[in-house]
């Protein structure tokens, strides 16, 4: 993916690839925003000529029709006929050319307690599938990586898709996550502590795979297509018996100096208060935060006008309203965007916008995730997006940059 145009190519011919590619690609976005209406040369929609990316790369004819040589051989770009019917003019048709989006394809995977998701894409970062498979939160790290495993496949062969035209691949997952993949820390998934996950991965795919904490991938999706985008000061809650949360500070992912960045579910400790397992208990018994029925089960005699129930419940909420407070405080947001399990309880945005009212000097907006689930596969996707287009395009450092796994 490195090399567009052969060889080892100079730092100049590498940069005058990316303006091209770049422009073609935009040529592409425009037509298809426009209905991909057939221009008046009679030339194919989302293409552009020869003439077309000098004037928009301000590059001369040569270096142009050089770059996109290079670009055809590495089969990033193709040369498009002229569509019959168009206005006919005399002398010989412009040649137009295009960006292949279908050259390649990217893969958002979310790994969790109780499911594995992935969300298939193209180069421009159009969907082309999804699947959702359930895993005991019981499983193994062996386990659990097998199931990924037969889960992308069934999407691939879904799909059409070689494995071999993944380019890249991102991964939400829970725990802390180092740069190079492994996890720190993780008591959510058992064996998960201490994986290297990116090398596992990466012998699956033999492409770059990007492993992220999941509540930072579900930041970034809501940044790109959810409930912030627009905002470049975001916090994303993602709300459960321990909450996590992703953040974007100035347009750009917070992990942190170790990727622990957004841990509030740990906040309970400053003052020892219950553990997360005890704040939904109404037997003294710890509730299993990953047994999802057995929380359900509390909310619903909660809803039902049981006392213990309805106070276990009124616990979780301040809890979640004190936990992301504290974030609200020391980054200042323009938005705070809630997701996860939790996020559609009754009774949990109201409490959050009014104590933020309180306390905050700035209160940030308050909002539902408006990706639900896919949040995470959908932020792993553009993990793997903004890696290839850092590679096609040379562009600087995006909102997601991180060193891959290789």
């Amino acid at each position: 993916m490195g090399r567009l145009t052969g060889g080892d190519p100079s730092l100049l011919r590498r940069i005058n690839s990316a303006v091209v590619l770049h422009a073609l690609r935009a040529a592409t976005a425009s037509d298809t925003a426009a209905g991909g209406a057939q221009d008046e040369a009679g030339g194919c929609a989302g293409s552009a000529s020869l003439t077309d990316l000098t004037r928009v790369t301000g590059l001369s004819r040569p270096t142009v029709e050089g770059v996109i040589d290079g670009l055809a051989d590495s089969g990033l770009v193709v040369e498009v006929p002229a569509e019959e019917g168009g206005v006919r003019r005399q002398g010989r048709p412009a040649r137009r050319f295009r960006f292949r989006a279908e050259a390649g394809h990217l893969l958002g995977m979310e790994i969790g307690p109780h499911r594995v998701a992935a969300l298939l894409s193209d180069l421009d970062g159009h969907a082309l599938g999804s699947i959702v498979r359930e895993v005991s939160e019981k499983a193994s790290a062996d386990e659990r990586l097998e199931r990924v495993r037969t889960t992308v496949a069934d999407l691939l062969r879904r799909a059409g898709v070689a494995r071999f035209s993944l380019r890249a691949v991102g991964v939400g997952s829970p725990g802390v996550v180092e740069a190079d993949g492994t996890v720190h820390l993780c008591t959510a998934l058992p064996g998960w502590t201490g994986l290297p996950l990116g090398e596992r991965l990466r012998r699956s795919f033999r492409c770059p795979v990007l492993v992220e904490n999941d509540a930072n991938t579900a930041a970034v999706a809501e940044h790109w297509k959810g409930a912030a985008a627009g905002s470049d000061d975001v916090v994303f809650v993602l709300a459960g018996l321990s909450p996590g949360a992703g953040s974007l500070i100035g347009g750009r992912l917070h992990r942190g100096f170790g990727g622990a960045a957004g841990e509030i579910g740990a906040l309970h400790l400053l003052g020892r208060e219950a553990a997360p397992e005890e704040v939904l208990s109404t037997t003294g018994e710890p509730l299993n935060p990953l047994d999802e029925a057995q929380v359900a089960h509390v909310f619903a005699l909660a809803r039902d006008g049981d006392a213990r129930a309805r106070a276990a419940v009124d616990r979780f909420v301040r809890r979640l309203v004190h936990d992301t407070a504290a974030l609200v405080l020391a980054l200042d947001p323009e938005v705070v965007v809630v997701g996860g399990w939790a996020a559609g309880l009754d009774g949990v945005l109201a409490p959050l916008r009014d104590e933020l009212s309180r306390y905050c000097l700035r209160p940030p907006q308050v909002a539902l995730s408006l990706l639900g689930e896919a949040a995470v596969t959908t932020g792993a996707l553009r993990l793997a997006l903004d890696h290839v287009e850092q590679e096609l395009f040379a562009v600087d450092s995006t909102v997601t940059t991180r060193r891959a796994s290789r």
